[in-house]
């Protein structure tokens, strides 16, 4: 409980100004000044791998940033089976379209492992929006880079098989997450979040990976992944 407690105080002594992460997203726009004052109104904490950080239909306040781990965005069907839209990274923000149309939040996000995040209110977020002309064109290019992956998620779920959109998610895992020291996928997802991504039964994703395997493109330990031929998964069809 003491470690806990100390390491929630160190994640709070970070500023924004200094953190590595503000590079990856809007917040690299903002002048050291914003970056202090939104260091001292931000919260940051852990959360537990499962967790849930905010849920569909709850209004979010704020925006979150995402320092360390992944969670995925779920979207619940009408007939209650459960859709990741997308898995959020380091350096992500979450929340900036509820915070400018004032909506609830559409999607459910779900800690896939261990995270560290900060959360910064709306209304700071609202006060830099409204002065600074290059944070707000950042956050609006986000948006529309959300809205061109959305785009190409509905075309593929139109066109492509379930072995190729597994196929793909297997490749834009290995090529956004570094592996582990022996090789294996940096993020490790459940076969469930494997089918949940590509729109199929958990049973349907348990037999594309063993085929996988069976054909070389892949090796497992438990639920660990290892990619063994890249560039044979790109050209499944």
């Amino acid at each position: 409980m003491f470690s806990l407690t100390l390491t929630l105080i160190v994640i709070g002594m970070i500023k924004c100004e200094q953190c590595i992460v503000k590079q990856f997203n809007a917040l690299k726009s903002l002048e050291k000044d914003d970056l202090i004052r939104i260091s001292g109104c931000k919260t940051s904490k852990f959360i537990k791998k499962g967790e849930t950080l905010f849920r569909e239909g709850e209004s979010i306040n704020g925006v979150y940033c995402i320092k360390e781990g992944v969670c995925k965005l779920i979207k619940l069907s009408a007939n209650g089976k459960d859709q990741i839209v997308k898995l959020v990274v380091r350096g992500d923000l979450l929340g900036q379209r509820s915070l400018v149309t004032d909506e609830k939040s559409n999607l459910t996000a779900i800690a896939v492992n261990e995270m560290e995040i900060c959360f910064i209110p709306k209304s700071e977020i609202l006060n830099d929006l409204s002065k600074n002309a290059n944070f707000s064109l950042d956050m609006l290019q986000d948006m529309a880079k959300e809205l061109r992956i959305a785009d190409n998620v509905i075309v593929d779920m139109a066109q492509k098989s379930v072995k190729q959109r597994l196929a793909d998610v297997l490749v834009y895992l290995n090529t956004t997450f570094d592996n582990d020291e022996k090789g294996y996928l940096g993020v490790t997802l459940s076969r469930e979040d494997y089918a949940n991504l590509v729109g199929t039964a958990t049973e349907s994703a348990i037999r594309i990976l063993s085929q996988f395997k069976k054909e070389g493109y892949i090796s497992t330990t438990g639920k660990q992944i290892k990619i063994l031929d890249l560039e044979g998964l790109k050209r499944i069809e």
